[in-house]
């Protein structure tokens, strides 16, 4: 099954992962099983806070949408044991013509190596000039010959070795046979057969034939294996009993796994004279092989973008998926797609209430848990409704969501809003907990935002802001900095701000004192803030 990822912004807050998660579960409630909420930062502690509270987990975290080659339609020819016969791969490589080399596995699946129809050709001309076997196991024998067991030995053969002797039955001279340290592969030839039964020869191969009952019942340490085919194929199917694993190449070969990126391995393929490369798990056990064509038409990634629009805001490797549809409330920016998609953007305080209203229009009850959490979402983008972007839907919605999960929408706000910071906790992990960058008018810059309802006890905490927010401007190369305190009590935000004071001291009508200023209702970053800075800027 092919998954759909459904992701929110970087640094997502509560409205960006809620938002994720309810849309996932809207579309796998109408038999779509293949959505799944993603994230791509770190939860914030309101989000966490509410996430445990309606017995959530956190959606999958990813990094990085650039094409895998898990996203590869990759080979996957038969990944055999080191100690399965040469014929096995050989027999292998024939069903599947285009199949240029097979994984030869350890017995716990790790990689021992690559065998190739080169490496078997090989084998086969060496020998020629040097018919010998040594330790090949019995049941190898047994296995390419077809072969039966007609007589043993008083001990007990478990490996065959022994320069291999062949005895044309046109040709009833002894061969060459003087010691037991032979491989004797023969006809129906009685004497023959005696004289290796009485030189200890340790294996007789005796094709097409039947052993004659004297010889059977003979003393000896002969072992005589009876099989259907000619002497001709019969040699040369023993030579392929031989364990793969010892003619496996083991040395100097090019893996890789499945969370590679193809863009790193791209680069490392178009150096290499290989035409075919294991892929490995994250166990390191073999999964398959890809070959250079395997990179020409990758299959994509497919997203859902929800509560963003902007490629700044949105996955790295954006470019390399197929973005099937954006659900959103912000206004529209700079993402571009191959083909006309499904975008519904609205001018509502929250992507919740959206994905809210799509449930209603869809017939389809969200579960209590789910209510629960969606009227959260809501509450926590709208400020508790007191953001200007909040309309008349979305408390309609965040009631009607409560409303199914049995819950006052206002103590859940009040909830919501008085999980503040911890004492100790780290400034960056606060400033960048819900930070945005932007791109307007030839301007770079950021505006993180901190909802809370103590906003000067965050204060306390100004030059270490400070410090950090310098050091990043400095690092993005921004114009300006700004640090939103948006306090719920007192309707207004008190701004940090760095670069920038003279123009935004124009924008906002206000004097910044130390790098701080308080803005009576402002409660919003992409409503107010946002809009009257694009607008200085023309």
């Amino acid at each position: 099954m092919e998954h759909i990822y459904v992701t929110g912004h970087r640094n997502p807050d509560t409205d960006s992962i809620v938002s994720a998660m309810a849309y996932a579960a809207l579309r796998n409630a109408t038999g779509e099983r293949e959505y799944i909420a993603a994230r791509l930062g770190h939860i914030s502690d309101e989000t966490q806070m509410i996430l445990e509270r309606f017995g959530f987990e956190p959606p999958l975290f990813i990094s990085d949408m650039r094409t895998q080659v898990q996203d590869l339609d990759f080979d996957v020819p038969p990944i055999l044991n080191e100690a399965v016969t040469v014929n096995r791969v050989w027999s292998a490589m024939e069903e599947d013509k285009h199949i240029s080399a097979i994984p030869i596995t350890d017995d716990d699946g790790h990689l021992a190596g690559m065998m190739t129809a080169g490496d078997i050709a090989s084998y086969d001309v060496k020998n020629i000039d040097d018919p010998r076997l040594d330790n090949v196991p019995l049941f190898n024998i047994l296995s390419v010959l077809e072969g039966q067991i007609r007589c043993e030995g008083e001990e007990i053969l478990n490996s065959v070795s022994g320069e291999v002797v062949i005895a044309l039955p046109r040709n009833p001279e002894l061969p060459v046979l003087d010691s037991s340290d032979a491989v004797l592969v023969c006809g129906h030839q009685p004497e023959i057969i005696r004289r290796a039964v009485e030189l200890g020869v340790r294996c007789v191969i005796l094709c097409q034939a039947d052993l004659p009952e004297d010889i059977a019942a003979a003393p000896g340490n002969t072992t005589v294996i009876s099989t259907p085919y000619d002497s001709l194929r019969a040699v040369r199917r023993i030579f392929q009993a031989l364990p793969v694993g010892r003619l496996t190449k083991r040395e100097g070969i090019q893996s890789f796994h499945l969370t590679d990126y193809i863009d790193d391995v791209r680069e490392v393929v178009l150096k290499s004279r290989y035409r075919s490369y294991p892929i490995l798990d994250a166990q390191d056990k073999v999964v398959g092989t890809l070959s250079r064509y395997h990179l020409i038409k990758p299959r994509r990634k497919k997203v859902v973008l929800v509560d963003h629009n902007e490629v700044s805001q949105s996955v790295p490797g954006l470019d390399q998926t197929d973005i099937l549809a954006i659900i959103d409330h912000h206004r529209l920016a700079d993402i571009q797609t191959q083909n006309p998609i499904y975008v519904r953007n609205e001018p509502v305080g929250s992507t919740c209430t959206i994905v809210a209203v799509m449930f209603q229009e869809r017939g389809i009850m969200p579960s209590i848990k789910l209510a629960g959490l969606m009227a959260a979402g809501i509450i926590s983008d709208t400020v508790m409704f007191k953001s200007p972007t909040s309309t008349a839907l979305d408390r309609r919605m965040a009631e009607r969501l409560a409303s199914i999960a049995g819950l006052s929408v206002d103590k859940l706000g009040l909830e919501i809003f008085s999980a503040s910071s911890p004492e100790d906790k780290p400034v960056r992990d606060m400033l960048f907990a819900d930070f945005k960058e932007f791109h307007i008018a030839g301007h770079a810059f950021g505006i993180s935002q901190i909802t809370c309802m103590d906003s000067d006890r965050h204060l306390k905490r100004k030059e270490e802001f400070l410090g950090l927010m310098e050091e990043t401007k400095k690092k993005n190369g921004y114009s300006m900095m700004i640090l939103m305190l948006t306090d719920v009590l007192i309707e207004g935000s008190k701004i940090l701000c760095l670069g920038g004071e003279d123009t935004f001291n124009q924008a906002f009508n206000v004097e910044l004192r130390d790098h701080e200023a308080f803005l009576p209702g402002i409660m919003s970053r992409k409503k107010q803030m946002v809009p009257s800075l694009s607008a200085l800027w023309g």
